[in-house]
């Protein structure tokens, strides 16, 4: 698609080619090829000459969704920085840690973060901050401006995902990383100039960063950027109004639309699932109401994040996730790392371009996750004759809310925070709307009442939204068996009331 060594320079490379041409469709505003390239050069500058960001410094990008988080994704990468996008729905505490993690010293957000980012501020007088309200209009300068040149071998984007340990470990994605991906992607996914990606998931996602902001872009495709997903009429409306033709989304979503009559004249061709499992009743559902074709995939962050997906054309298996997209390939692996025999049940590994150079400054992690080329991704599965894969289970006790990986352990550490609290575990619950749920129990200190409104506004306080236990269930002691591991399958069987 490219022999661009950069993301910026095969951005520039496609902004000159469609330099008039509508990139970013954002309800009645239309961003073209020409504003988003003078906009992120004019970013680039800013962080260059008045802020002194050096190549390889990192920036923090804390923005909702808005078509400014595009001029500050390719603005700092034009810089040279590495781009670390931030969960949009988190707390200044969980933000904390990331800047504090990645070394962060600029940070890219905008007023609705406003109270957080005074008390980053408070905390942290060297940083930076750079308000999206600040960032349009022309300046003097700007297109003078000379991208600082990056190697496909140098570090692109920092993805914070959630660890068992209950801290976010930073994927060192590259830019041959990202770009060995977006040319697949467009590969397997037929992409061409005239596709209308509609962005409907927080952009600070990987799936959304690479399907729906950088293929489209390199492409020569456009974004129609759904404001509001409330109420869900709306997203129809966006995609009919602005022609959209690929939906990657989450099964949530899919489940919705399943239960509705497809408008007329949809310009649809293809739906994509990913971030969690489709149930199967869901795929059969949508695809026998809708005439855009919905297909499951499969990724994670440290593989850029895309691995497989059910092809277009050819055999579609229910429940499965597919084949791996062209140049990645998937292995079954034993404890020990040898490869399985199909249809033996082992650990999905990964192998390609697009896999991650390793977790930021975590050499043991790394080193966990790669081993002999491959990444171990800690999902399991089997392959089955024909190379489709299923996987049968999740990485250890992760739950999936709204599509967005909700580690029980982080949770917890935060529980045990509250006065009184001797023991606490989390589990998730299937949940109609958002897939899951965070369920806590906990036991107290001999003599104690657990004010649950106040456990509640403790964790309010600390964690995203998304992340709150949605049932807090006081018990004498947690269930454990002989060598005093917890047993949350007990857990999970809990009754609930209401």
């Amino acid at each position: 698609m490219t022999t661009a060594a950069s993301l910026s320079e095969a951005f520039l490379d496609s902004a000159q080619r469609h330099a008039a041409k509508t990139a970013i469709f954002w309800g009645d505003d239309r961003y073209s090829y020409h504003q988003l390239a003078a906009q992120s050069r004019q970013i680039a500058r800013r962080l260059s000459h008045e802020l002194g960001v050096q190549p390889g410094e990192r920036v923090a990008v804390w923005l909702n969704n808005c078509p400014e988080f595009v001029t500050a994704l390719f603005g700092a990468l034009q810089a040279g920085a590495v781009v670390v996008p931030v969960n949009c729905f988190l707390k200044a505490d969980e933000v904390a840690y990331i800047l504090d993690d990645s070394g962060t010293r600029v940070l890219i957000t905008e007023g609705a973060m406003r109270e957080a980012v005074e008390r980053l501020t408070a905390a942290r007088p060297h940083l930076r901050v750079l308000a999206r309200e600040s960032l349009g209009g022309a300046e003097p300068g700007a297109e003078s401006f000379t991208p600082v040149p990056r190697g496909r071998e140098e570090l692109a984007v920092l993805i914070y995902t959630s660890g068992t340990t209950g801290r976010p470990k930073g994927a060192m994605l590259t830019h041959g990383n990202l770009l060995h991906n977006v040319a697949s992607c467009r590969r397997v996914l037929e992409a061409v100039e005239v596709d209308r990606f509609a962005l409907v998931l927080p952009m600070f996602h990987s799936f959304m960063l690479t399907v729906c902001i950088l293929l489209p872009l390199l492409v020569g495709g456009s974004i129609v950027l759904v404001r509001s997903l409330h109420p869900p009429k709306n997203l129809l409306l966006e995609i009919l109004r602005h022609q959209a033709t690929v939906l990657p989304a989450i099964p949530q979503l899919f489940r919705a639309l399943a239960a509705v009559p497809p408008p007329p004249n949809l310009s649809l061709r293809l739906c994509i699932s990913g971030a969690a499992p489709l149930p199967v009743d869901t795929l059969r559902e949508f695809n026998a109401r809708w005439p855009a074709r919905l297909v499951e995939g499969y990724g994670l962050s440290e593989a850029s994040p895309v691995v497989s997906l059910n092809p277009l054309r050819g055999v579609q298996k229910p429940g499965s996730i597919g084949l791996p997209i062209p140049d990645v390939e998937i292995s079954i692996r034993d404890e020990a790392g040898r490869e399985l025999p199909r249809g033996q049940v082992g650990e999905l590994c990964v192998r390609g371009g697009n896999v991650m150079r390793g977790y930021w400054q975590r050499p043991e992690d790394s080193a966990q996750a790669l081993r002999d080329g491959w990444l171990y991704t800690g999902d399991v599965g089997y392959m089955d004759e024909e190379g489709y894969t299923f996987i049968t289970d999740r990485k250890k006790d992760m739950l999936l809310v709204n599509g967005i990986n909700v580690y029980p352990r982080e949770i917890e550490e935060v529980i045990y925070q509250f006065p009184g609290v001797k023991e606490a575990a989390v589990v998730g619950r299937p949940d109609p709307r958002r897939g899951e749920q965070p369920v806590a129990f906990v036991a107290l200190n001999d003599g104690q009442v657990l004010d649950s409104a106040a456990l509640l506004a403790h964790l309010k306080e600390r964690l995203a939204d998304y992340k709150l236990p949605r049932h807090i269930i006081q018990v004498p002691a947690l269930p454990r068996n002989a060598t005093g591991k917890v047993l949350k399958t007990e857990l999970r069987q809990f009754p609930l009331e209401g």
